[in-house]
């Protein structure tokens, strides 16, 4: 039986998973939809991947999880290891760029930008307190044109004047579009207009203060759109590299971290019969007065996490959950 290695991103719009093998290549790829529902979204990424992967001998040995969901979901599969998006995506880039200096990243609801210098991440920035200039803002704004929004790359290119649009807020950008349509600008150029916004937006704000130097790297859903890839190039006066995996970065990243952690037995991903379920309650034994979330499998509790004193650790919680359902 050879090794694979599983990583997951989880993030509030997309779940990205990947099967590795030694040699850190991807043999199994799968981007789902999260639609509010992580660990449905999760079940649904492993069983695509174990279908690519049917037939060729290969079973899991770590398992590794980054992304909004990642503790969540790192619970509910005994995860090796759980790691933060930034260290994920510096890994997973590395492994193909062991060059890059910058990254820029656009994903649904956030964005990032990760400096590296020799190797090592030395700055980076998020921005995760607006959706404007992310990828839910573009299909947003693609919707209101009556748009694909996997065609706006290719019509923004056709565009020889591109219309100014004020994105700095997605409030601001929807009532400047909507108005620029109306008085007669081309679709083209308002298209082109939203992918030059999403650049300046994204400069202006993540990548304020941070000098960006080549070689380039730009990865995340919005890395697949040609428009917003050569508004980037105009703007920073320097190739955009794009992988094909772009969206994957992250989930191969931690994949790749996962495997220092190994197992000797392969996990059994076996998931569809087996019931994950999150219950909430608020501790009340101190003034802290904790939101406890409590994570359990087949109706029995794995884990507990929201507290923050040790009134709220996981005996504690078993406890309080009983008393709650009056066993």
């Amino acid at each position: 039986m050879k090794k694979g290695f599983l990583g997951l991103d989880i993030g509030s719009i997309s779940t990205k998973g990947v099967i590795i093998d030694e040699n850190n290549n991807i043999i199994a790829g799968e981007y789902l939809w999260t639609e509010g529902n992580p660990i449905n979204a999760v079940k649904n990424v492993i069983a695509g991947l174990q279908k690519q992967i049917d037939g060729m001998g290969i079973g899991i040995s770590s398992i590794g999880t980054t992304g909004s969901a990642r503790k969540l979901i790192g619970v509910m599969l005994g995860a090796n290891v759980v790691k933060n998006e930034i260290t994920a995506h510096a890994v997973g880039t590395l492994s193909r760029y062991p060059d890059v200096k910058t990254i820029l990243e656009i994903g649904g609801q956030d964005s990032k930008i990760i400096i590296i210098d020799n190797g090592i991440v030395v700055d980076y920035a998020m921005n995760t307190l607006c959706a404007a200039g992310t990828g839910s803002f573009l299909s947003s704004q693609a919707k209101r044109l009556g748009l694909d929004v996997k065609d706006f790359g290719k019509m923004a290119l056709t565009s020889n004047n591109p219309t100014k649009i004020a994105a700095r807020c997605t409030v601001f950008a929807e009532s400047d579009l909507v108005h620029k349509a109306q008085i007669g600008h081309k679709k083209e150029d308002i298209i082109a207009g939203l992918c030059r916004a999403v650049v300046a937006n994204y400069l202006n704000n993540v990548g304020k203060g941070k000098k960006i130097r080549a070689p380039i790297v730009f990865q995340g859903g919005v890395s697949k759109n040609i428009g917003v890839v050569k508004a980037f190039e105009d703007a920073v006066k320097e190739k955009i590299i794009v992988d094909e995996n772009s969206h994957l970065m992250g989930a191969l990243g931690v994949a790749i971290l996962s495997k220092k952690y190994q197992s000797n037995s392969e996990f059994d991903l076996a998931l569809d019969d087996v019931k994950f379920e999150t219950r909430g309650y608020e501790c009340q034994k101190c003034a802290n007065n904790c939101e406890i979330v409590c994570f359990y499998k087949n109706d029995e509790i794995v884990d507990t996490w929201g507290n923050r004193c040790e009134n709220g650790a996981i005996a504690s919680a078993k406890k309080d959950e009983r008393i709650k359902q009056g066993a």
